[in-house]
């Protein structure tokens, strides 16, 4: 349902920025800065920052098979892969692009091996094993805790929004950001309801919450002579998918600097690489310092928690654009039903938490949404100076050696 609301935007609204700049289309100026300030210092750098952690769990556990993982290596492990992938997107976007086309095929060949192995173990059973029956039996959940699956459901499948944060430098984007949208989440979908139909037919659902690693458990299992493969292969599936989500941060970060609400300095391009150096560099040193004292589950909560009321905010720029503007040429429709209920179930995961299992955290999460506002109305809305800082902005200007983008034509892949 998101994807299909997300897919009329990208489709009728193709600019950079993705969701923000349909938020500022749809609700105005103030509702833009707490999105796009809340998803550039909070949500994309915890994701990636919980991404990277995964990386460093997978493709770090066969050096400690049958025990964790120290805390401190996959720590330094998260932030090597962070600032290597940073550097890739400093460096060339067309070697962004590679790597991203490169790793999604081993991706893709990595969850086919899993679904293989899977089916072919079930296929040699003469009855379905009991915990695949009852893989869902369990006592019924509260509403916060409805919600909180949600919340880490999202890491998994929240993807769709990928796209629109690149649109201009798509082809076609009319046409083709509605066509890969739909079946690439289609896709994602089938492979991992068939992936974990595989880890269903060789563990019980408690092996699988209390796994720190799922497919190393389940590779050990099923495939014990070569289970090293899995963690590598997932290991280097999370290094694709963290290498677009560095990108997409990237191009976020430039679509908010062109509009006003950011620095200038960050929509500026590298002379020699015409590449989003500033963005790039940002993106990095926040989810690096979200790496250092968080863990995996705290993140996924955190950011889930944020990501349902942005999702909320987007979904209704849609339904008053729709009212609004409805001449705008939308060459993909959403049954409009859709998209109220996209915005119902969003207030839903935002408020049943704080009623039914209030939580620290998530006032801390909407607080520093809130917060947002103290830096808007001085520096956006009255256009406060900050004394010297036209000189801080030259100094990092030359330092990272990088120009306004008024110089080149908008930085497409190089």
């Amino acid at each position: 349902m998101c994807s299909l609301c997300y897919a009329e935007l990208g489709s009728a609204l193709p600019y950079a920025g993705g969701e923000y700049y349909h938020v500022k289309r749809g609700l105005g100026s103030l509702p833009a800065f707490i999105f796009i300030w809340t998803l550039i210092l909070f949500i994309l750098p915890a994701s990636n920052a919980a991404r990277a952690l995964t990386f460093a769990e997978y493709a770090t556990q066969p050096f400690y098979s049958g025990c964790p993982t120290p805390e401190l290596l996959k720590k330094i492990v998260a932030l090597a892969v962070l600032w290597v992938l940073g550097i890739i997107n400093i460096k060339s976007a067309k070697m962004t692009t590679w790597v991203q086309n490169v790793f999604t095929v081993l991706k893709m060949l990595a969850l086919i091996l899993i679904v293989f192995c899977g089916l072919r173990e079930l296929g040699g059973r003469k009855e379905i094993p009991g915990h695949l029956k009852n893989a869902f039996s369990s006592p019924d959940p509260n509403a916060a805790q409805i919600a909180e699956s949600f919340f880490q459901s999202l890491y998994a499948y929240g993807g769709w929004s990928s796209l629109n944060y690149i649109a201009e430098d798509i082809k076609n984007p009319r046409k083709n950001i509605p066509l890969c949208t739909i079946t690439a989440v289609s896709a994602v979908i089938v492979f991992y309801l068939l992936v974990n139909i595989s880890y269903l037919t060789v563990l019980t659902p408690k092996e699988i919450v209390s796994s720190a690693a799922v497919s190393v458990t389940w590779a050990v299992r099923i495939i014990p002579e070569v289970a090293w493969i899995i963690p590598v292969s997932v290991a280097i599936s999370i290094f694709g998918s963290l290498n677009g989500d560095v990108f997409v941060l990237g191009r976020l970060n430039y679509a908010g600097s062109k509009e006003g609400h950011l620095p200038a300095l960050i929509s500026m391009i590298h002379v020699n690489h015409l590449t989003l150096a500033p963005a790039a560099v940002l993106s990095t040193i926040i989810a690096s310092v979200f790496v250092i004292p968080s863990d995996l589950l705290s993140l996924t909560n955190y950011f889930g928690f944020s990501s349902w009321l942005l999702i909320g905010l987007t979904v209704t720029s849609l339904i008053v654009l729709r009212f609004r503007e409805p001449d705008i040429p939308r060459p993909y429709k959403v049954f409009l039903p859709i998209a109220f209920g996209v915005v119902l179930v969003a207030t839903f995961l935002v408020l049943a938490p704080i009623i039914q299992s209030p939580k620290v955290q998530y006032f801390y999460a909407l607080l520093f949404m809130l917060s947002s506002m103290i830096i808007y109305f001085p520096f956006v809305y009255f256009k406060l100076r900050i004394p010297y800082f036209d000189a801080i902005t030259c100094y990092l200007q030359l330092l990272l050696e990088v120009t306004p983008t008024d110089i080149f034509e908008d930085p497409k892949s190089q």
